[in-house]
């Protein structure tokens, strides 16, 4: 493994820890029974739940600029290595077509239109692509990391706008949903959710460029001073109106973007801690989180249809939410086990979608 390897292998364990948010949003989501909906408890954990996606698209900007500086020092080819990290968007994009063909024909092939519902991979992929066209067309580092970090502060800020813009009801309603929600037809739009990926990117500039510092500790310090700031500004702007258009603070507020942005930096420099503890290697050489985050966008392919799908009817929406969470864990467990057979029986060279790079 190499030194920039071992640099942020902490990245597998934020994106581990990813994961159980994902599965556990999920699972309580979908095998819960309505009447316990109510409980603080499961209100609190769907808070907590929110939080996964954004943390997918804010690691996915960072993974695809380190893959891309680290394809430049190797090659030496600047616009060919930035144009590799597009094309990887470009393919996201269309795994997430894969994806929703695989559930529609799962789910007995009732509703074409829902081969074009709009999901995470939907709006990573044009993310992604478009992240790496700026970085494509700016030399600097510097210049790159600011023009990434506008661009999120952009998406954020335009969001409420672009919801009420009348142009949006002319555009067809399969292109309407990446811009405006609906409900059946898209879990996420765009606007903001975009705008996580373009904020992970400019902080991938910045791991990159910490490769020469000396001292990388400091470099986490910064995060955690920027992060810590970051969250403090948008909690403080949250109690005053908005300075571009009205908003909801759990949907379309920049307040909450810049929050939650804040909190995602935050956790680099705690997983960076965790993993450079003198206690962490003695504990296990293994890490189940950084084996489950190293086959993210696996779990996800596979656990979606799971959950949701005809395998769980019979648990659909019944179970209190003590069992529900005692399910999770369980099922948290079944995941794990089938993250290691594909790792001991499956050459992951050969596996695209589970590659350790993978930006899910």
């Amino acid at each position: 493994m190499t030194r920039g390897a071992v640099r942020h292998a902490y990245l597998d364990w934020v994106r581990g820890v990813a994961v159980l948010i994902m599965i556990e949003a999920h699972v309580l989501d979908a095998w819960t029974h309505p009447g316990d909906r109510t409980h603080a408890l499961y209100g609190y954990a769907m808070i907590l739940g929110g939080f996964g996606a954004p943390l997918f698209l804010f690691l996915a900007g960072i993974v695809a600029v380190l893959s891309a500086e680290s394809k430049v020092r190797k090659s030496g080819d600047f616009a060919a290595s930035w144009r590799a990290a597009q094309m990887r968007g470009w393919q996201l994009f269309g795994f997430a077509f894969l994806f929703r063909l695989q559930s529609f024909i799962l789910s007995g092939a009732n509703n074409a239109i829902d081969l074009l519902k709009v999901d995470i991979l939907n709006i990573m992929g044009p993310a992604i692509a478009c992240a790496a066209i700026m970085g494509r067309v700016v030399g600097r580092k510097i210049t790159r990391c600011l023009l990434l970090a506008t661009a999120a502060a952009l998406v954020s800020l335009l969001t409420p706008i672009v919801r009420a813009a009348p142009v949006i009801a002319w555009l067809p309603d399969p292109l309407e949903w990446y811009f405006r929600p609906s409900p059946g037809h898209t879990n996420f739009t765009l606007f903001p959710w975009a705008g996580f990926v373009f904020a992970g990117a400019a902080i991938g500039v910045v791991l990159d460029g910490s490769r020469s510092l000396s001292r990388p500790r400091r470099l986490q310090l910064a995060l955690a001073a920027v992060g810590g700031l970051l969250v403090w500004f948008a909690y403080e702007a949250s109690f005053r109106p908005s300075i571009i258009a009205p908003s909801d603070f759990w949907t379309t507020s920049a307040s909450f973007f810049f929050l939650r942005v804040g909190l995602l930096i935050l956790l680099l420099p705690l997983s960076y801690v965790w993993q450079h503890a003198p206690f962490r290697h003695k504990l296990s050489a293994w890490s189940p989180l950084e084996e489950m985050g190293r086959a993210s966008l696996f779990v996800y392919w596979i656990h979606v249809e799971m959950v949701y799908g005809f395998l769980s009817r019979p648990i659909r929406r019944s179970l209190s939410l003590d069992r529900a969470l005692v399910a999770y864990v369980l099922f948290t467990v079944f995941l794990l086990a089938l993250v290691q057979l594909k790792s001991r029986f499956i050459d992951g060279r050969a596996i695209y979608l589970t590659d350790s790079k993978s930006v899910i």
